[in-house]
């Protein structure tokens, strides 16, 4: 097992890729531009997250962790992207940003 497995905050990055990819069959065709931009940000993510968990000096780190951060704000925006161009349901919507809130918190944290 990696460090990175251990982590919380890498555990509930996966769970948010899961959802992403359990929710996007429908956007196609004018929604397929957010729906890959919703896929790039969001395996992002933990891909970030273990870079950063890899990295020995502290300001690497915290680099890393701060993409990812940003990752899942920018998720969080197509989300609200998406909601507007009715292509989700607020509940949807909602649902995801939950999962992101609880990210971006945890790498807050990480990163003070």
């Amino acid at each position: 097992m990696f460090d990175r497995e251990k982590l919380d905050v890498y555990q509930v990055s996966l769970q948010f890729v899961a959802w992403v990819f359990n929710r996007i069959d429908h956007l196609k065709g004018s929604f397929r531009f957010a729906r890959d931009e919703l896929i790039r940000a969001s395996q992002s993510i933990p891909r970030n997250i273990a870079e950063g968990n890899g990295k020995r000096s502290t300001p690497d780190r915290k680099r890393f962790l701060g993409i990812a951060r940003g990752s899942a704000l920018e998720c969080a925006a197509i989300l609200d992207e998406l909601r507007v161009m009715k292509a989700m349901e607020q509940s949807g919507a909602d649902e995801g940003k939950k999962l992101l809130h609880r990210i971006v918190s945890m790498l807050s944290r990480m990163t003070e």
